[in-house]
């Protein structure tokens, strides 16, 4: 398949110079996916596709556009490159438009584990009964689980091409296989009624937590939370666990990436060289994690993987760069083009992760005295601009290091800038769930805002 794909990529970067583009570039990509749900023990909805698309990125000077098809024919990509080439002729000239420069293109030659067969192998009533498994165990982990929202399971495999005019050409394929569930927690006869989930992701199916685990855990959670109620509004130390912390890092990544530097749209930009954490904060971007969902032998530009360190011992060290970010910066780029078939490559993150700490999540939560112990954040209240923080939030209420009842319809306020430089305790246990990481941190002095 990728060999087919790397083909098709190179015949349309030669048509477009041959039609009279300066340069140009292709991503070329085929994948097929699954999905189902499975609620209160019966199939809700289950899907298989296939598909393919290609998108071609052609340049005329300084000028470019940018177009896709999923129509492989002769005829479609002719009348593509007619229509992109047409649209860069319409264009407005960009200086930092263009390829990378030839001498900078490359790809990691080693085995990053992206790709397992067995995901594919998979039948559908193997998918079917594993959704089934999770949803079950959580319904039959407590009598007051009564209800579920379903349990599903997705899956992926395919490959990606990318070909560009400076002659580079590569491939690479990839899998994926996830399985969640959402029980509903019921407070017997009163009003409380609590919802939560737990999943497992993997690239391979055999590296999935058993059904079973997943269940347990989703209903575990949503347990916790009956009976939650408000507090008042107070200022103290918050811990995020490591699927909240994840949030963080988000928020952090935004303002790193290069477009949001270069436009100023970043409460970093101009911040290279200075501290703008903790001593105990390393931030890292790391293209080369065996296995990692951010993990590719080249970016979409064709930048061979590579590791960045992003904050150093809580100095800025580097800002995320595309190639045109990296121009309009006067600097180069970190290898981060993330791009799908339709437009020009925007920044994205490898692994993105805050580097673990050495304190256990228990020990972290014995530290506290009192504060908030954050499951789950709501809202988007966040501007990168100003670093203004303030989102809804729901967890536990820790009192002399205890857990001590479930606390709900709070806000979480402070400021990004602050936040990063009052962590004073990091998790060791990090985990990979998506492109993006981090461990439980404590932060000092947040404001949480109840009754």
């Amino acid at each position: 398949m990728s060999e087919q794909l790397e083909q098709i990529a190179q015949d349309l970067v030669e048509r477009a110079t041959r039609a009279g583009a300066t340069a140009a570039d292709v991503i070329v990509r085929e994948r097929e996916e699954f999905s189902a749900v499975v609620r209160m023990r019966q199939v809700e909805s289950l899907k298989e596709a296939a598909s393919k698309a290609l998108g071609l990125r052609a340049f005329v000077g300084t000028r470019s556009a940018s177009a896709y098809s999923q129509d492989f024919s002769a005829q479609a990509l002719g009348r593509l490159v007619e229509r992109t080439l047409a649209m860069a002729q319409a264009t407005s000239e960009d200086p930092a438009s263009g390829l990378p420069e030839a001498e900078r293109l490359g790809r990691y030659a080693g085995d990053l584990e992206l790709f397992f067969p067995d995901v594919g192998r998979l039948s559908t009533e193997t998918r079917l009964e594993w959704a089934r498994r999770a949803e079950e165990a959580a319904l039959s982990a407590d009598p007051r689980i009564q209800n579920s929202e379903g349990a599903s399971f997705e899956a992926s495999s395919g490959a990606k091409a990318y070909a560009n005019s400076l002659g580079f050409v590569g491939s690479y394929a990839s899998s994926y296989c996830g399985l969640s569930v959402t029980p509903v927690a019921m407070n017997g006869g009163n009003s409380g009624m609590q919802r939560d989930y737990w999943y497992s992701v993997a690239r391979r199916s055999g590296s999935l937590d058993s059904p079973e685990a997943v269940g347990r855990k989703a209903a575990e959670r949503a347990l916790r939370k009956l009976g939650a109620r408000k507090v008042s509004t107070v200022r103290v130390p918050v811990v995020f666990d490591s699927e909240t912390s994840r949030s963080l890092v988000g928020h952090l990544f935004e303002a790193v990436r290069g477009d949001s530097v270069y436009r100023g749209a970043s409460f970093l930009t101009d911040k290279l060289g200075q501290p703008v954490a903790g001593e105990n904060i390393t931030v890292i971007d790391d293209a080369l994690r065996p296995g990692g969902f951010g993990s590719r032998p080249f970016d979409d530009e064709g930048i061979p993987a590579s590791t960045t360190v992003v904050i150093e011992k809580g100095f800025l060290k580097s800002y995320l760069l595309n190639a045109y970010t990296a121009r309009k910066l006067n600097l180069n780029t970190t290898g981060n083009a993330a791009r799908g078939v339709a437009g020009p490559p925007a920044v994205g993150p490898k692994n993105f992760y805050i580097a673990s700490g050495c304190h256990s999540l228990e020990e972290i939560l014995h530290s506290v005295k009192t504060g908030f112990f954050v499951t789950e954040l709501i809202g988007f209240g966040v501007n990168v601009v100003t670093g203004d923080y303030s989102r809804g939030a729901s967890g536990m209420w820790i009192e002399n290091g205890e857990l001590t009842f479930p606390v709900e319809e709070v806000t979480i306020a402070g400021s990004l800038p602050e936040m990063l430089r009052h962590i004073s305790m990091v998790g060791s246990d990090l985990e990979f769930r998506s492109p993006l990481a981090a461990p439980p941190l404590l932060i000092e002095g947040l404001t949480v805002a109840g009754t």
